[in-house]
Protein backbone atom coordinates (compact mmCIF):
# COMPACT_ATOMS: atom_id res chain seq x y z
CA UNK A 1 0.00 0.00 0.00
CA UNK A 2 1.42 3.51 -1.17
CA UNK A 3 2.04 5.48 1.95
CA UNK A 4 -0.35 8.16 3.02
CA UNK A 5 0.19 11.52 2.02
CA UNK A 6 2.01 13.80 4.80
CA UNK A 7 -0.79 16.49 6.92
CA UNK A 8 -1.20 19.88 7.62
CA UNK A 9 -2.50 20.78 11.14
CA UNK A 10 -6.11 22.71 9.63
CA UNK A 11 -8.78 20.75 11.36
CA UNK A 12 -11.96 20.02 10.03
CA UNK A 13 -15.57 21.60 11.22
CA UNK A 14 -18.04 19.05 11.22
CA UNK A 15 -21.49 20.22 10.11
CA UNK A 16 -24.64 19.86 11.40
CA UNK A 17 -26.44 17.74 8.30
CA UNK A 18 -29.63 20.26 9.34
CA UNK A 19 -27.64 23.17 8.01
CA UNK A 20 -27.46 22.10 4.67
CA UNK A 21 -29.61 20.94 1.78
CA UNK A 22 -31.75 17.73 1.77
CA UNK A 23 -30.90 17.48 -2.26
CA UNK A 24 -27.50 15.91 -2.14
CA UNK A 25 -26.27 18.40 -5.05
CA UNK A 26 -27.70 21.61 -3.84
CA UNK A 27 -25.43 19.86 -0.21
CA UNK A 28 -22.52 19.79 -2.45
CA UNK A 29 -22.72 22.97 -3.96
CA UNK A 30 -22.93 24.36 -0.39
CA UNK A 31 -20.06 22.69 0.83
CA UNK A 32 -18.09 23.71 -2.14
CA UNK A 33 -18.76 27.29 -1.60
CA UNK A 34 -17.57 26.90 2.01
CA UNK A 35 -14.11 25.17 1.10
CA UNK A 36 -13.67 27.75 -2.07
CA UNK A 37 -14.27 30.84 0.77
CA UNK A 38 -11.20 28.65 2.64
CA UNK A 39 -12.97 26.59 5.15
CA UNK A 40 -12.33 22.96 5.67
CA UNK A 41 -15.43 21.42 6.55
CA UNK A 42 -17.01 17.62 7.27
CA UNK A 43 -20.45 16.45 6.48
CA UNK A 44 -21.86 12.72 7.86
CA UNK A 45 -25.08 12.11 6.51
CA UNK A 46 -27.67 9.72 5.36
CA UNK A 47 -30.31 9.72 2.40
CA UNK A 48 -33.58 8.05 1.93
CA UNK A 49 -34.15 5.02 -0.68
CA UNK A 50 -32.46 6.54 -3.95
CA UNK A 51 -29.74 6.35 -6.40
CA UNK A 52 -27.41 8.94 -7.09
CA UNK A 53 -25.32 9.15 -10.61
CA UNK A 54 -22.54 11.09 -12.39
CA UNK A 55 -23.81 13.72 -14.81
CA UNK A 56 -22.12 11.33 -17.55
CA UNK A 57 -25.23 9.55 -16.97
CA UNK A 58 -27.22 11.71 -18.98
CA UNK A 59 -25.33 10.39 -22.24
CA UNK A 60 -28.23 7.56 -21.78
CA UNK A 61 -31.40 8.47 -24.01
CA UNK A 62 -33.69 6.99 -21.20
CA UNK A 63 -32.07 8.28 -18.53
CA UNK A 64 -35.28 11.09 -17.87
CA UNK A 65 -37.91 8.45 -18.26
CA UNK A 66 -36.10 6.19 -15.88
CA UNK A 67 -35.77 8.85 -13.20
CA UNK A 68 -39.54 9.32 -13.58
CA UNK A 69 -40.53 5.98 -13.39
CA UNK A 70 -37.81 5.36 -10.11
CA UNK A 71 -39.05 8.38 -8.46
CA UNK A 72 -42.66 7.10 -8.92
CA UNK A 73 -41.55 3.85 -6.88
CA UNK A 74 -40.21 5.80 -4.09
CA UNK A 75 -36.26 6.01 -4.91
CA UNK A 76 -35.14 9.86 -6.63
CA UNK A 77 -32.06 9.35 -8.63
CA UNK A 78 -30.17 12.18 -7.76
CA UNK A 79 -27.51 13.60 -10.49
CA UNK A 80 -24.05 13.94 -8.60
CA UNK A 81 -20.69 16.30 -9.27
CA UNK A 82 -18.03 14.17 -9.42
CA UNK A 83 -17.77 11.03 -11.88
CA UNK A 84 -17.48 7.47 -11.44
CA UNK A 85 -20.96 5.25 -11.58
CA UNK A 86 -24.04 4.92 -10.15
CA UNK A 87 -24.16 4.83 -5.99
CA UNK A 88 -27.06 3.37 -4.11
CA UNK A 89 -28.34 5.20 -1.20
CA UNK A 90 -30.83 4.43 1.69
CA UNK A 91 -31.37 2.85 5.24
CA UNK A 92 -27.90 1.65 6.68
CA UNK A 93 -25.69 3.68 4.13
CA UNK A 94 -23.15 6.29 5.42
CA UNK A 95 -21.89 9.47 3.46
CA UNK A 96 -18.75 11.35 4.34
CA UNK A 97 -18.28 14.57 2.49
CA UNK A 98 -15.35 16.60 2.91
CA UNK A 99 -14.68 19.79 0.89
CA UNK A 100 -11.34 22.23 1.34
CA UNK A 101 -9.34 24.50 -0.29
CA UNK A 102 -6.18 23.32 -2.20
CA UNK A 103 -3.19 25.30 -4.25
CA UNK A 104 -1.89 23.03 -6.75
CA UNK A 105 -2.04 22.49 -10.55
CA UNK A 106 -5.77 20.52 -11.47
CA UNK A 107 -5.49 16.82 -9.92
CA UNK A 108 -2.09 17.40 -8.76
CA UNK A 109 -3.39 15.92 -5.35
CA UNK A 110 -5.76 13.54 -6.80
CA UNK A 111 -4.16 10.40 -4.84
CA UNK A 112 -3.64 12.26 -1.60
CA UNK A 113 -7.10 13.12 -1.54
CA UNK A 114 -8.02 9.94 -2.00
CA UNK A 115 -5.57 8.24 1.00
CA UNK A 116 -6.38 10.79 3.19
CA UNK A 117 -10.23 10.04 3.14
CA UNK A 118 -9.49 6.09 3.14
CA UNK A 119 -7.07 6.84 6.00
CA UNK A 120 -10.19 8.87 7.97
CA UNK A 121 -12.64 5.56 7.33
CA UNK A 122 -10.08 3.04 7.60
CA UNK A 123 -9.01 4.29 10.88
CA UNK A 124 -12.53 4.65 12.64
CA UNK A 125 -13.18 1.36 11.11
CA UNK A 126 -10.11 -0.21 12.72
CA UNK A 127 -11.66 1.15 16.42
CA UNK A 128 -14.64 -0.80 15.78
CA UNK A 129 -12.26 -4.27 14.93
CA UNK A 130 -12.90 -3.76 10.77
CA UNK A 131 -9.60 -4.01 8.83
CA UNK A 132 -9.77 -2.64 5.96
CA UNK A 133 -7.43 -1.17 2.68
CA UNK A 134 -7.99 0.40 -0.60
CA UNK A 135 -8.06 -1.85 -3.78
CA UNK A 136 -10.43 -1.85 -6.58
CA UNK A 137 -13.31 -4.86 -6.66
CA UNK A 138 -14.63 -5.69 -10.22
CA UNK A 139 -17.85 -6.17 -10.19
CA UNK A 140 -19.08 -3.64 -7.26
CA UNK A 141 -21.04 -0.90 -7.72
CA UNK A 142 -18.73 2.40 -8.96
CA UNK A 143 -15.96 0.42 -8.73
CA UNK A 144 -12.37 2.66 -8.48
CA UNK A 145 -8.54 1.57 -7.12
CA UNK A 146 -9.69 3.89 -4.17
CA UNK A 147 -12.32 1.81 -2.84
CA UNK A 148 -12.03 0.75 0.85
CA UNK A 149 -11.76 -2.59 0.92
CA UNK A 150 -12.38 -5.65 3.76
CA UNK A 151 -10.50 -9.23 3.06
CA UNK A 152 -7.95 -10.45 1.22
CA UNK A 153 -6.90 -10.31 -2.93
CA UNK A 154 -9.14 -11.64 -5.23
CA UNK A 155 -11.19 -11.76 -2.63
CA UNK A 156 -11.98 -8.64 -1.37
CA UNK A 157 -15.12 -7.21 -1.43
CA UNK A 158 -15.63 -3.09 -1.06
CA UNK A 159 -17.14 -1.47 2.17
CA UNK A 160 -16.81 2.08 0.77
CA UNK A 161 -16.54 3.81 -2.29
CA UNK A 162 -15.07 7.22 -3.22
CA UNK A 163 -14.86 10.10 -5.17
CA UNK A 164 -13.67 13.41 -5.92
CA UNK A 165 -14.32 16.68 -7.29
CA UNK A 166 -12.43 20.32 -7.96
CA UNK A 167 -13.68 23.52 -9.20
CA UNK A 168 -11.54 26.37 -9.58
CA UNK A 169 -11.63 28.61 -6.76
CA UNK A 170 -10.91 32.62 -6.44
CA UNK A 171 -7.50 33.65 -5.37
CA UNK A 172 -7.23 35.75 -1.66
CA UNK A 173 -5.60 38.76 -1.49
CA UNK A 174 -2.22 39.26 -0.03
CA UNK A 175 -0.72 36.58 -1.79
CA UNK A 176 2.84 36.30 -2.71
CA UNK A 177 3.58 36.19 -6.50
CA UNK A 178 4.57 32.74 -6.51
CA UNK A 179 1.27 31.71 -4.42
CA UNK A 180 -0.84 33.91 -7.74
CA UNK A 181 1.00 31.76 -9.72
CA UNK A 182 -0.13 28.57 -8.41
CA UNK A 183 -3.79 27.66 -9.34
CA UNK A 184 -6.60 27.54 -6.30
CA UNK A 185 -8.98 24.70 -6.04
CA UNK A 186 -12.16 23.54 -4.08
CA UNK A 187 -11.73 19.96 -3.21
CA UNK A 188 -14.61 17.49 -2.74
CA UNK A 189 -13.86 13.81 -1.39
CA UNK A 190 -16.95 11.42 -1.07
CA UNK A 191 -17.23 8.22 0.56
CA UNK A 192 -20.51 5.92 0.48
CA UNK A 193 -19.68 3.39 3.73
CA UNK A 194 -21.76 0.36 3.65
CA UNK A 195 -22.90 0.12 7.53
CA UNK A 196 -25.99 -2.37 8.35
CA UNK A 197 -27.35 -2.40 4.54
CA UNK A 198 -29.33 -5.35 2.52
CA UNK A 199 -26.51 -5.85 -0.05
CA UNK A 200 -28.96 -8.25 -1.94
CA UNK A 201 -31.46 -4.91 -2.07
CA UNK A 202 -29.35 -2.36 -2.68
CA UNK A 203 -27.37 -4.53 -5.94
CA UNK A 204 -31.25 -5.53 -7.09
CA UNK A 205 -32.11 -1.45 -7.33
CA UNK A 206 -28.99 -0.51 -8.66
CA UNK A 207 -28.98 -2.97 -11.51
CA UNK A 208 -32.71 -2.43 -12.34
CA UNK A 209 -31.83 1.48 -13.34
CA UNK A 210 -28.92 0.04 -15.15
CA UNK A 211 -30.93 -2.00 -17.17
CA UNK A 212 -33.88 0.36 -17.39
CA UNK A 213 -31.25 3.13 -19.44
CA UNK A 214 -29.31 0.47 -20.97
CA UNK A 215 -25.56 0.69 -19.85
CA UNK A 216 -24.74 -2.92 -19.76
CA UNK A 217 -23.60 -2.75 -16.42
CA UNK A 218 -24.00 -5.46 -13.40
CA UNK A 219 -22.91 -5.43 -10.09
CA UNK A 220 -22.52 -8.41 -7.95
CA UNK A 221 -23.84 -8.38 -4.63
CA UNK A 222 -20.75 -11.14 -3.03
CA UNK A 223 -18.65 -7.98 -4.46
CA UNK A 224 -19.27 -5.81 -1.81
CA UNK A 225 -19.75 -6.18 2.09
CA UNK A 226 -21.01 -4.20 4.63
CA UNK A 227 -19.69 -3.36 8.48
CA UNK A 228 -22.27 -5.62 9.89
CA UNK A 229 -21.51 -8.62 7.59
CA UNK A 230 -17.37 -7.89 8.04
CA UNK A 231 -18.05 -7.90 11.85
CA UNK A 232 -19.88 -11.27 11.58
CA UNK A 233 -17.27 -12.93 9.20
CA UNK A 234 -14.50 -12.02 12.48
CA UNK A 235 -16.55 -13.38 14.90
CA UNK A 236 -17.28 -10.51 16.75
CA UNK A 237 -20.85 -9.63 18.08
CA UNK A 238 -23.04 -6.93 16.51
CA UNK A 239 -24.22 -4.33 18.24
CA UNK A 240 -27.74 -3.03 18.42
CA UNK A 241 -26.30 0.71 17.97
CA UNK A 242 -24.22 -0.22 15.59
CA UNK A 243 -24.94 2.60 12.84
CA UNK A 244 -24.88 5.44 15.65
CA UNK A 245 -21.28 3.52 17.10
CA UNK A 246 -19.76 4.01 13.51
CA UNK A 247 -20.67 7.38 12.61
CA UNK A 248 -19.36 7.85 16.40
CA UNK A 249 -16.31 6.26 15.36
CA UNK A 250 -15.82 8.51 12.17
CA UNK A 251 -16.72 11.55 13.68
CA UNK A 252 -14.03 11.20 16.42
CA UNK A 253 -11.33 10.81 14.06
CA UNK A 254 -12.74 13.63 11.43
CA UNK A 255 -11.66 15.64 14.92
CA UNK A 256 -7.96 14.64 15.18
CA UNK A 257 -7.76 14.76 10.90
CA UNK A 258 -6.02 17.83 9.10
CA UNK A 259 -5.85 18.34 4.94
CA UNK A 260 -3.69 16.55 2.69
CA UNK A 261 -0.88 17.90 1.86
CA UNK A 262 -0.56 20.64 -0.22
CA UNK A 263 -3.79 21.77 0.83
Amino acid sequence: MAARPTIHPMPFELLDPASLPGDPLDAEEALLARASAGDAVAHLWSAPVSLIVPRSYQRYAPLADARATFAQRGCPVWLRLSGGGLVPQGPGILNLSLAYPVRATMGALAEPVYLHLCGILADALNTLGVLTHHQAVEGSFCDGRFNLAWGPGGDARKIAGTAQYWRRAPQTSALSSGDRDTPRYAVLAHAVLLVNADPIEINERANAFEAMIGSGRRYEEMKVVTVAQALAYECFDIPADLFDRVRGAIAARITEAALPEGS
